[in-house]
C-alpha cells in the first residue's frame, strides 16, 4: 500500500498533523531523523492506523503514490535546507516539497526557486492553531509554487479548521514566501492582540485593583461581546486557574515573556515596507523591555510610583477599557493589512485579503469573530487601502475614540505602561491628521543634507532646495526620499 502523503518531523506538530491526516481517510508515511521516534510513534500512538513508519529518506519516497508529497515539520533555518538538499537525492521531477514550519518568507522564495530550478515543485505553508489545531484542525497559509497546489488542496483542506458554514480555513495565498509572510504577520498580529490584553489586565489590576477572580468574570462577558475571541477566552479561563495553594497561578509567574522572533520578523518587514507597525512593534519591545527584570527592580526603587489606583466609576471604566482594547486591536489588523498590500505590491503576489482574513477566522492563535466583519470589508472592496476607510469600521471606531483618550489618559496620569494602546491612538491620531509636521523635518533635511523638498504651492514631484545659511551653495542631493 502506497502513502498519500509523507511527513518529515516527528515532534509534537508532526505527530498531531498526522493523526489528523490519517483520521481524514489519508495514508501518512513519516520519517525522523532519530529513527527512534518512528518506532515509538508506529508502535504507540499510531499502532493500528494507516500510518507507515520509514527509517530513511529513500524509503520514505519508495513508500510514496506519484507525484511524491512530502511535508517537512522541521526547526527553521538549516534544518530546512539540509531536508530540502537531502530530499532531492531521492525525489523525481513533479514532486512536491512542503515546509510546514515558521520559516521566514525570503528563505522560502529562495528555497521556490532552487527547488523549481531541479525541476519539482515547492510549497512554503503557514500552520496556526499550536498543538491542538495540528490536530483537530489549523489555519494554514500555503504559497509557493502555484503548479503545486491542485495536488496538496485535497488534504490541507482537509485536515484545516472550518468556519460555521463549512468553508475550509486554507486557501492558497500567492506565488514564492506569500503563504509564510502571510503567517508571519498573523504572529505579529498575534503579538499585538496579547499585549493588548495584557495592558486591559495591568489597567484592571493596578489601575482599579482588581483580584484575579474579578477579572476572571470581566474576560468571561468580554467574551461574549464583539471582542469574542480564543486568546480572550484562554485569558478568563487562566485568570480562574488556581494553584495547589487556592491562589490564582498567574500572580505566580515571572513578568519576563520570550518570543520566537516571528514578531520581529513583521516588525523589520514593516520597517523594510516603509509601513507604521507601530502596535505590532511596541508589542515585540514591550517583550524586551519585559526581560529586564532585574533592572526594572532597581529601577522602580529608584523612581517609585506612588499610588497607582484609578478612582472612578469602576464599572463605567471596565467598559472604557473593553472599548479602547477593541479600537486598538481595529488599528493592529489595519496596520497587518496594510504591511500585506505593501508587500503584495513589493513581491508581485496577488493576495486575497478577504479569503486571508477566512483563514484566520478558525483554527488560528488569532481567531475571532471580528475576522468575519474583515472578510466582509475586503469582499465588498478588495482593493480598500485601509480598514479605517471601510464604513462598518469607519463607524465603529468613531464611536470607541472618547472611551480609548479616557483610558490612555488616565494611565499616563497614574503611571502604568500602555504602549500598545496609546500608540494604537497616536497612529490613528496621526492616520486621520491632513497637515502633520513633516515640512519641518523636510525643512532640517534640506538645511543639514541638501535633501530637498516639494511645496504646497507647487506640482508633487518637483523638488527645491533652499540655501538656508546664504553659504551652502545651491548643488542639492540628487536622490528624494519622503
Amino acid at each position: 500500500m502506497k502513502a498519500d502523503i509523507g511527513l518529515i518531523g516527528l515532534a509534537v506538530m508532526g505527530e498531531n498533523l498526522v493523526m489528523n491526516m490519517e483520521s481524514k481517510g489519508f495514508t501518512v508515511a513519516v520519517y525522523n531523523r532519530t529513527t527512534s521516534k518512528v518506532t515509538n510513534f508506529v508502535e504507540g500512538r499510531a499502532k493500528g492506523k494507516n500510518i507507515i513508519g520509514t527509517y530513511s529518506l529513500a524509503e520514505l519516497a519508495a513508500s510514496l503514490k506519484k507525484p511524491r508529497r512530502v511535508m517537512m515539520m522541521v526547526k527553521a533555518g538549516k534544518p530546512v535546507d539540509d531536508f530540502i538538499e537531502a530530499l532531492l537525492g531521492v525525489l523525481e521531477p513533479g514532486d512536491i516539497i512542503i515546509d510546514g514550519g515558521n520559516s521566514h518568507f525570503p528563505d522560502t522564495m529562495r528555497r521556490t526557486q532552487y527547488v523549481e530550478s531541479k525541476g519539482l515543485l515547492y510549497i512554503g505553508t503557514g500552520v496556526s492553531g499550536g498543538e491542538e489545531g495540528a490536530l483537530h484542525g489549523p489555519s494554514m497559509m500555503p504559497g509557493g509554487s502555484p503548479a503545486a497546489w491542485p495536488y496538496v488542496k485535497d488534504v490541507f483542506q482537509a485536515i484545516c479548521a472550518k468556519v460555521e458554514d463549512g468553508s475550509p480555513c486554507c486557501d492558497w495565498v500567492g506565488e514564492n514566501g506569500a503563504g509564510h509572510f502571510v503567517k508571519m504577520v498573523h504572529n505579529g498580529i498575534e503579538y499585538g492582540d496579547m499585549q493588548l490584553i495584557c495592558e486591559a489586565y495591568q489597567l484592571m489590576r493596578d489601575g482599579l485593583g482588581m483580584s484575579a477572580d474579578e477579572m476572571h468574570e470581566v474576560f468571561t462577558e468580554w467574551n461574549k461581546t464583539e471582542l469574542d475571541s480564543y486568546l480572550i477566552e484562554i485569558t478568563r479561563d487562566i485568570l480562574a486557574y488556581k494553584d495547589t495553594d487556592g491562589e490564582p497561578i498567574v500572580n505566580k509567574i515571572l513578568d519576563t515573556a520570550g518570543q520566537k522572533g516571528t514578531g520581529k520578523w513583521t516588525a523589520i518587514a514593516a520597517l523594510d515596507e516603509g509601513v507604521p507597525l507601530t502596535l505590532i512593534g511596541e508589542a515585540v519591545f514591550s517583550r524586551c523591555l519585559s526581560a529586564m527584570k532585574e533592572e526594572r527592580v532597581e529601577a522602580s526603587k529608584a523612581f517609585p510610583k506612588g499610588d497607582t489606583k484609578i478612582d472612578t466609576d469602576r464599572k463605567a471604566f471596565i467598559e472604557d477599557i473593553r472599548k479602547a482594547l477593541y479600537a486598538s486591536k481595529i488599528i493592529s489588523y489595519a496596520q497587518g493589512y496594510t504591511l500585506m498590500r505593501a508587500a503584495a505590491k513589493s513581491y508581485g503576489w496577488n493576495l486575497n485579503y478577504g479569503g486571508i482574513a477566512l483563514m484566520w477566522r478558525g483554527g488560528c492563535i488569532i481567531r475571532s469573530v471580528f475576522l468575519g466583519k474583515i472578510k466582509e470589508a475586503y469582499d465588498k472592496n478588495p482593493n480598500l487601502e485601509n480598514l479605517l476607510l471601510d464604513p462598518y469600521f469607519g463607524e465603529t471606531i468613531r464611536g470607541l475614540v472618547p472611551a480609548w483618550r479616557n483610558v490612555v489618559a488616565e494611565a499616563v496620569r497614574h503611571g502604568i505602561p500602555m504602549p500598545a494602546f496609546s500608540s494604537a491612538l497616536a497612529y490613528f491620531d496621526g492616520y486621520t491628521t491632513e497637515k502633520l509636521p513633516a515640512n519641518l523635518l523636510q525643512a532640517q533635511r534640506d538645511y543639514f543634507g541638501a535633501h530637498t523638498y516639494e511645496r504646497l504651492d507647487s506640482p508633487r514631484g518637483e523638488f527645491f532646495h533652499t540655501n538656508w545659511t546664504g553659504h551652502g551653495g545651491n548643488t542639492s542631493a540628487s536622490t528624494y526620499t519622503a
